[in-house]
């Protein structure tokens, strides 16, 4: 006997019991849909934290001013106001593992442009800071030295910012020399960034405005500050190759020693690695992502042990069928390739159905619940693989069975 005939008997066996098979595949179509919804929102997790990785650029840590304390009571982090733009610089001049120290000013206030306001974020930065974070310009230009040591009253504007001032249809080359007026302090815009998208905390990016370190200490932010050239933090990029933990630990003690802090005093400021940060959540990530696929795995095996025990019962009820397809001629191998078709077409149209319903609630999951989904063609692959094998595996124990009755015994079988 042919393939093609045992390929035939085996579907119209299935096709007689229409509605057991289907019971038998749902516990595959389950599983398969759970391995790849779970991949795919694993996927997404990891994808999220790579972009977040690349915005954030690579090798970069933070310094915060620390901690104080006050009538007893210890305050914050940030409460000490410990950095200032000196402090930067001695970073970048005496510590070799860095290449940029940038520090940095922020606030919020209301950016104006013609009839348009709107509220976003306000930074001071120097050009090192576009440098660290790898912000690209998509129109314009950076600031000039000239601007920088002179409190120019110049602007770099985000995307969001661009759109929301001068429009959804206006573009970056329009909005160069567009004057706006930033904490009612007229500004000229002078460059647009590119789009960077949303941070570790969710935050757009796109909705900032930039303008000189001198010019948000001075003009926006006040006095005090700029008396005393304090800096809310410094954004420091390290050398590539350079050792992460090496580097840290000598800003450190360079910050220890320009605080004039004695041994055994706590710090007045905070070193973050946030490449160190991400590169652990992106591991949580993948490990979630895979214990997520294993969990949803359980399924496939349950739907293979109910496919077994299905044949089990479908053996016993055709052993006269058996016995006489065995007295007219059948080999047991051709018994054997039957039972092993019916259960390896049982997986396979279970796995399809299953990628069907997979891919499906993995858009829905992204459309309705917000999540990013991630869907991947080798999980989808491997699910349908998966349950091919789970038909094989899960059905030669009964496929054999079968083709080891005696075809006297089979016939005898009541």
């Amino acid at each position: 006997m042919n393939l093609l005939s045992t390929l035939r008997i085996a579907l119209n066996a299935l096709r007689v019991n229409t509605l057991r098979s289907l019971l038998t595949m749902l516990g595959i179509i389950i599983g398969v849909a759970a391995v790849i919804t779970m991949i795919a929102v694993g996927g997404g997790a990891q994808a999220r934290v790579e972009e977040q990785m690349r915005s954030l650029g690579a090798n970069v840590m933070v310094i915060m001013p620390g901690s104080t304390t006050a009538s007893g009571i210890r305050l914050g982090y940030g409460a000490a106001q410990s950095l200032t733009e000196d402090d930067a610089r001695a970073i970048t001049a005496e510590v070799e593992q860095v290449e940029f120290a940038a520090p940095r000013l922020f606030s919020t206030g209301q950016i104006i442009a013609g009839g348009v306001n709107w509220a976003t974020s306000i930074q001071g930065i120097t050009p090192d800071f576009l440098e660290t974070r790898e912000w690209k310009l998509v129109a314009g230009r950076g600031f000039e030295a000239a601007e920088l040591s002179g409190s120019a009253k110049v602007a770099i504007i985000g995307q969001a910012v661009m759109q929301q001032l001068f429009g959804e249809g206006s573009t970056p080359e329009a909005a160069l020399d567009q004057q706006i007026r930033v904490r009612n302090v007229p500004m000229t815009v002078v460059g647009v960034l590119d789009v960077k998208g949303q941070n570790a905390q969710g935050q757009d990016q796109d909705d900032v405005v930039f303008v000189p370190l001198s010019t948000a200490r001075n003009r926006i932010i006040g006095s005090n500050w700029g008396r005393l050239r304090r800096v809310h933090n410094i954004t420091i990029k390290v050398r590539p190759g350079a050792n992460m933990k090496v580097a840290e630990d000598n800003i450190r003690a360079l910050m220890r020693q320009r605080h004039r802090l004695q041994p055994g005093t706590e710090d007045d400021f905070t070193i973050r690695n946030l490449t160190e940060m991400l590169q652990a959540q992106e591991e949580s990530s993948r490990i979630l992502s895979l214990l997520l696929a294993a969990v949803a795995s359980v399924s496939l095996l349950v739907g293979g042990i109910g496919i077994m025990n299905i044949m089990l019962v479908s053996v016993t009820e055709r052993t006269r069928e058996i016995g006489l397809r065995m007295a007219v001629g059948a080999r047991a191998r051709d018994i054997l390739s039957q039972f092993l078709i019916e259960a390896v077409t049982l997986s396979l149209i279970g796995g399809m159905v299953g990628v069907a319903l997979g891919v499906g609630g993995s858009y829905a999951i992204g459309h309705f619940a917000g999540w990013r989904t991630e869907m991947q063609a080798g999980a989808i692959v491997l699910a349908v693989g998966f349950s091919a094998a789970v038909g094989v595996f899960f059905g030669f124990y009964p496929a054999r069975k079968a083709s080891r009755l005696l075809p006297i015994d089979a016939l005898r079988y009541e």
